[in-house]
């Protein structure tokens, strides 16, 4: 039988009235977890994590869900990835440039769209950003903090205004504090931004899993050792940071020393310890979504706010744009993610309030800051995104008064090269192929044959840096005490 053009007009009004008597589907609950310091490839599933290292919790959301196996951040820095991931921009938008400043008034955070949708919102945990205030911020009605970098045991937390002194370790209690909210929710959907503290520099494990780790095999990476391979083609600065603050070499080494990092393995073993204590605790999170019959209809994303070196290059730290700085533990699962996901794509702590947003069908005004990132639900859902996914990144780090040893850095990665710029110091910049080196032990920014390769990605690193109104160093009165470099070569 054919149609003719009035007939399919009626035809297609009856549907759509039938598809808008359909009920909407509901808004999913998000629960959005963020770890500290936590580097990429320390989770038990990863190819790369020591075979002894426990973390069934995260195990289980790779599983149940998608493992992001590129995820990267924009400022390799506590507060400035805090505040790209609150905020969607990059840390030359949002200007907080260091640990140690305030976020500017007027500043939006993404759950603020959350509440005008409908969700009930609470955060819990390290807010870090303006460091020595916890006051309740724009977009949570419920909220639970601590100030600045918050202590490992014993903390003190601002509760909706009220400060109150609980007994025990940070994680558990921060865990208990997100379990109570949760189990009041009502029939509105929810949003819980739970931020710990661990597993924060010093690393510190909750006393029943002190010394769980000790003696186990440390798989030391190559470019730890002080040699002349290691450094022949890297920056200046890269060599001498091994005697500075964050430096393995700045470890103490005499009785006058008094560094709060006395031995390497004992720092190794204790980062291990507290991600196992982290981990537990998410795993009690996820028991509770289980309990309450909520697994199915709400979407979690676990992610770190910056990477971590462990004797990479001599360092132990971040701010630097080396993949160990740069890269971040990334997983979600949730409604339309099928188990067993990879995201192999690149993707930015900046695409965080995006892509929630769009989980929530949550509207974002016209008048509102743009973001710099972009939803990547598709790649979650296994769509192809429109328009195509990015095909590189950019990286940004100011040198700071407080930790003098990093210069300020801008780089800009594709999937197989990367390119870094340092700004203010006397010194070589860098050039890496990640598919023939991927531990960036050979800089290639000197070899002729890559000259041109060095000029096009630096042409192209400027030109979006200007376009985006990046290359305004935002320069900030000194503040604090500066922790120098104090070692000298041996």
């Amino acid at each position: 039988m054919i149609l003719n053009g009035p007939e399919i007009r009626v035809l297609t009004a009856v549907i759509l009235g039938w598809l808008a008597a359909l009920p909407a589907p509901a808004a999913p609950n998000i629960l959005f977890i963020l770890s500290d310091d936590h580097r990429f490839d320390l989770m038990g599933f990863h190819a790369d994590a020591p075979e002894w290292l426990e973390t069934p919790a995260l195990d289980r959301l790779a599983t149940e869900g998608a493992h992001l196996a590129n995820a990267f951040v924009t400022t390799s820095l506590c507060s400035p990835s805090r505040a790209s991931i609150l905020t969607g921009q990059y840390m030359h938008h949002h200007r907080v440039v260091d640990n140690q400043r305030p976020v500017p008034e007027g500043t939006v955070f993404f759950p603020q769209h959350l509440q005008k949708a409908g969700y009930e919102t609470a955060f819990v945990g390290k807010w870090h950003m303006g460091h020595e205030h916890d006051e309740p911020r724009p977009g949570f009605d419920h909220w639970v903090s601590f100030k600045g970098q918050g202590t490992y045991f014993d903390p003190e937390l601002n509760i909706n205004g009220q400060r109150r002194t609980f007994q025990g370790y940070n994680a558990d209690i921060l865990t208990d504090r997100a379990l109570e909210w949760l189990k009041d929710r009502g029939g509105k959907p929810w949003f819980l931004y739970l931020s710990y503290k661990a597993v924060h520099f010093p690393f510190t494990p909750a006393p029943r899993h002190a010394t769980r780790y000790e003696g186990k095999p440390i798989p030391y990476p190559a470019t730890m050792a002080n040699t002349e391979e290691n450094y022949a083609t890297q920056p200046r600065w890269v060599r001498e940071r091994r005697y500075g603050i964050h430096g393995i070499d700045h470890m103490e080494t005499g009785a006058l020393d008094h560094d709060p990092v006395p031995d390497f393995d004992e720092l190794y073993y204790n980062f291990c310890e507290t991600i196992h204590g982290l981990d537990e605790n998410v795993g009690r999170v996820l028991k509770h979504l289980d309990d309450a019959g909520h697994a199915k209809d709400t979407l979690v994303v676990y992610m770190g706010d910056n990477g971590f070196a462990l004797g990479e290059h001599g360092f132990y730290d971040k701010r630097d744009a080396f993949e160990e700085s740069i890269r971040v533990p990334m997983l979600a699962r949730g409604p339309g993610i099928q188990p067993g996901t990879v995201v192999p794509e690149m993707v930015q702590n900046i695409d965080i309030a995006p892509t929630l947003l769009e989980a929530a069908g949550a509207r974002v005004p016209g008048s509102a800051p743009k973001f710099d990132g972009r939803s990547f639900l598709p790649l979650l859902e296994g769509r192809t995104p429109a328009p195509p996914w990015r095909d590189h990144i950019l990286y940004e780090y100011h040198w700071e008064w407080n930790f003098p040893a990093t210069p300020t850095t801008l780089a800009i990665r594709t999937d197989r090269w990367k390119y870094v710029y340092y700004h203010g110091v006397w010194d070589k910049n860098g050039l890496y192929d990640l598919e023939t080196d991927p531990h960036e032990r050979h800089n290639l920014i000197e070899v002729p044959a890559f000259a041109e390769k060095a000029e096009a990605l630096k042409k192209q690193l400027f030109e979006e840096l200007a376009a985006s109104g990046g290359l305004v160093m935002p320069l900030r009165p000194p503040a604090g005490d500066p922790y120098h470099d104090r070692k000298l070569p041996r």
